[in-house]
């Protein structure tokens, strides 16, 4: 007579096992929050600082000229703002929504980042400055020079592109803003509004919801 062996059942996942997927889903959450909201802050201080100087003849001398990130180019700034949105809309979304927000943040953050560094050398904003103080359309910016300040601006870039990166990755797990249902999916139930017997307008009130007034 043959014996039959018996597989042992595969262990039910416990809850230990889920523990660590939970403290990487909460430590990427506040990783991706710092970045975001430190990146923006960069972009947005940098981009109000001087990113150019220069000078334009005036008579027999020279006027100094100065031009500050959002003169140059207020892309990396408005892409910071937007950036913040999605890092905010990030947790009001679920689904295939919350990947398109998490791909729209990390968008801002690259956009941000290159629009930064492409204007690094920028003259234009100077040479406009240089009509506007000279009133003369030919008038060019001379002696340039350029801060570090656009490259500081692209760093603070980065920062949102790497949170937009940390919501691509594991923002199917980050926790959603509470709204109509309970943890458990269930919707909330309201309790009946109070209703004073002498007062007709809570009676005829309590009617209109379905009540029982006389409750």
């Amino acid at each position: 007579m043959g014996y039959v062996s018996a597989v042992p059942p595969s262990p039910a996942p416990t809850a230990g096992a889920e523990a660590p997927e939970a403290g990487s889903a909460r430590r990427s959450v506040a990783v991706a929050l710092l970045l975001g909201a430190l990146g923006a802050t960069v972009v947005l201080l940098a981009s109000g600082r001087v990113w150019a100087r220069g000078s334009a003849a005036v008579g027999g001398g020279s006027l100094p000229l100065t031009a500050d990130g959002r003169a140059v180019t207020g892309l990396p700034a408005a892409l910071a703002i937007v950036g913040l949105a999605a890092l905010v809309a990030v947790f009001a979304v679920r689904g295939r929504g919350r990947l398109l927000v998490s791909v729209l943040l990390a968008l801002s953050g690259l956009g941000g980042a290159l629009s930064a560094v492409a204007a690094a050398d920028d003259h234009r904003a100077l040479d406009e400055r240089a009509v506007t103080a000279t009133a003369d359309t030919a008038a060019r910016a001379a002696e340039l020079t350029h801060t570090a300040w656009p490259y500081i601006t692209a760093s603070g870039a980065v920062l949102i592109l790497l949170a937009g990166l940390l919501a691509v990755r594991f923002g199917r797990a980050w926790p959603a803003m509470g709204g109509r249902y309970e943890r458990d999916g269930s919707p909330r139930r309201k309790a009946p509004a109070a209703v004073d017997p002498d007062r007709p307008e809570d009676l005829w009130k309590a009617l209109d919801r379905g009540e029982d007034p006389t409750r």
